[in-house]
């Protein structure tokens, strides 16, 4: 019975064994890299079962015959190939991806052209960076019907014509950036069912007036010089998804189509904002009548059509606002992430228009807004009102500005009022924000936290780094102390007294005190589950060993280094080596000797080496000292004995 058994399993095992080696031979053979190997022709004798080919880097210059029949991808990328036989892809009937990207297809456009043209079953060719004209890249998209992806970057084309794409109907995604384009003929790309990919990036475009590709999921239109973008209003649906117009000259929003599918918008580092709001969509509104022949602008186009917009985020870092937006971006009901960072904002104040001048303000909403970035503008107020608005808030980046927290009672009466007072004597309330989880004030130039100051908020991460003038008041952290998972306390010239001050924080997995004045660590911090703790740049010459041991539960990372530690006084260090806590930066610690400085890494190596040397100094050191003064000692009795002996001899010669 054992022994069938055992037949039977040798048999599996030899089946199975030469199952492995003819799969591994085959599918060794389905693929060749001839990569940056210096060639200057084809590699005679290859296996014609090969289905990829990688001959890129290379110094090839001409092609003129390739007899593989299953070929599938062939990479030429970055040779020197300026010449392809006319019969040189004939054979080539399954060739799928063609990568012919860093060559010089410019020259000999008549052989290369036609050699492509029998690559009708191509379905992905990148021509990139071969210095084409328009009139060489018509010639090189002929007879391509089955072709899905096409990549043109870097080349010298200036105008596509709609003739360019008639033998390429299949297309789903174009990438033409990095060119010289600065017209687009009407019916290029409208033709192309099935495109949904669209980068024209980097080239010379001025002017989107009539925006008409319906089929386009994602497009790029960033790094261009365009100065407005509309689309014709119709009812008609758009599948856009994602429209970048980053980088370019916009002094306007976009006019998007009405029906549409946008999530994400980027229109970072453009001119939008230089009017007030009232006036940009005014002049957006007028911009949008001139174009398509409206005499009067009978109607507010860039709202109507921003309200059914599906937007979940929008990137307007590097404008030129000075007023924040809040009519136009409310309209936005499925907004989840705005960036506004890198404007002009000095403070954000209620400015929305009411239903009738008697009446009290309108009150407008950001439902779904979570994560909000206003870091580097000037702010220095934010109006109670508009934080009201913010019901969903989770993420509020204010790095780099000039707030002032409030206490929960502060300012109350005066903040009520739109009109902006002394900015010096303003500040900004965050129990407004009760759903606040993460709140950076890094670099505000704050002075003093008072007692309660977040309280009513959900804070779980804080950042109060870079504000050399802080004074943290008992209770500053009260009502959030037992949510704070994360604390940066950074820069901030805090003392071991002050940090005292700090109330257990029974959640806290994460604090940053590093660059402080620091030279102890609390026992209280033994409360927190810390996890990773940074005390870089302080002025820690040692650390508790009981306390390191008692955060080892839980600490997994600590950051170290900057510190003048003191070597020989290295308990602390010999529990830290004992534990799991990584220390990633232990290469770049030091710690002192009498005799000289070392890193903690080249001490740990043999400890007892470096302050051992100093006790033996020591206790050489202190022998030769007892030897000296007992042979002093000895000198004097000597000297006291003999001056008595010869006062004695002198008085017995005087009698």
């Amino acid at each position: 019975m054992v022994r069938h058994m055992f037949s039977n399993f040798l048999l599996l095992w030899s089946l199975s064994h030469d199952l492995c080696v003819t799969g591994l031979t085959y599918y060794a053979s389905r693929e060749q890299s001839w990569n940056n190997r210096n060639l200057s022709s084809i590699p005679v004798d290859l296996d014609i079962r090969i289905r990829r080919l990688d001959l890129s880097n290379n110094f090839i210059r001409q092609l003129h015959k390739l007899e593989l029949p299953y070929l599938e991808q062939l990479d030429l990328s970055n040779n020197q190939l300026d010449l392809i036989s006319e019969g040189l892809f004939e054979n080539l009937v399954r060739l799928e991806q063609l990568n012919l990207s860093r060559n010089e297809l410019n020259n000999n456009l008549g052989n290369n052209s036609k050699a492509l043209q029998s690559l009708s079953g191509l379905k992905d060719l990148d021509i990139s960076m071969n210095g084409l004209s328009d009139f060489a890249a018509e010639h090189y998209l002929r007879n391509k019907s089955a072709l899905d992806q096409l990549k043109m970057t870097g080349n010298a084309l200036t105008r596509l014509s709609h003739k360019l794409f008639t033998e390429s109907k299949s297309l789903r995604a174009i990438a033409i950036d990095d060119n010289l384009i600065s017209e687009i003929e009407e019916g290029t790309f409208e033709s192309l069912i099935q495109l949904e990919v669209l980068n024209l990036a980097k080239n010379n475009l001025a002017h989107i007036c009539d925006f008409k590709l319906r089929q386009v999921k994602f497009l790029n239109l960033s790094r261009n010089s365009v100065e407005f973008f509309v689309t014709h209003e119709d009812s008609r649906l758009y599948r856009l998804e994602v429209l970048d117009l980053s980088h370019n000259k916009l002094l306007y929003f976009p006019i998007v189509p009405k029906t549409n599918r946008l999530r994400y918008l980027y229109l970072q580092n453009n001119m939008i904002g230089s009017y007030s709001e009232a006036a940009l969509v005014s002049e957006t509104n007028s911009l949008y009548s001139e174009i398509v022949g409206e005499k009067i602008a009978i109607k507010n186009n860039l709202h109507s059509n921003w309200r059914p917009m599906p937007l979940i985020y929008i990137d307007l870092s590097y404008n030129h606002f000075r007023s924040f937006p809040i009519e136009t971006l409310s309209l936005l009901l499925s907004l989840e992430t705005l960036n506004l960072s890198y404007n002009c904002l000095q403070s954000i104040i209620w400015d929305v228009r009411n239903d009738s001048d008697s009446g009290p303000l309108r009150q407008l909403f950001f439902r779904s807004l979570k994560h909000l970035d206003l870091q580097s503008n000037r702010l220095v107020y934010i109006s109670p009102p508009f934080l009201s608005a913010l019901t969903q808030i989770e993420r509020l980046n204010l790095q780099d500005n000039s707030v002032q927290p409030c206490t929960s009672a502060d300012h109350l009466g005066s903040i009520n009022s739109t009109q902006q007072t002394n900015l010096d004597d303003l500040c900004v309330e965050f129990a407004y924000l009760g759903t606040l989880k993460h709140l950076n004030l890094k670099g505000n130039g704050i002075k003093m936290l008072q007692p309660n100051t977040f309280q009513g908020t959900s804070l779980v991460s804080l950042s109060l780094a870079k504000n050399p003038l802080l004074v943290m008041q008992e209770g500053a952290l009260e009502g959030v102390q037992t949510t704070l998972q994360s604390l940066i306390i950074s820069e901030i010239n805090l003392n071991s007294s002050r940090l005292l001050s700090l109330p257990c924080m029974p959640a806290l997995t994460h604090l940053n005190v590093s660059n402080n004045l620091l030279d102890t660590i609390p026992r209280s911090l033994s409360c927190s589950p810390l996890r990773e703790i940074d005390i870089r740049h302080n002025v820690f010459i040692t650390l508790n060993p009981s306390l390191i041991r008692a955060l080892s539960t839980n600490l997994t990372v600590m950051h170290i280094s900057g510190n003048p530690f003191n070597c020989c006084d290295n308990r602390w260090l010999m529990v830290l080596n004992e534990t799991e806590i990584t220390v990633p930066d232990i290469s770049e610690a030091e710690c002192f000797t009498r005799v000289r400085n070392l890193t903690v890494t080249e001490y740990l190596m043999n400890p007892s080496l470096y302050c051992s040397l100093r006790t033996k100094a020591q206790e050489v050191h202190f022998g030769q000292m007892m030897i000296i003064v007992l042979f002093a000692i000895v000198l004097l009795a000597v000297f006291i004995m003999f001056s008595r002996k010869l006062c004695c001899t002198q008085r017995s010669v005087m009698v």
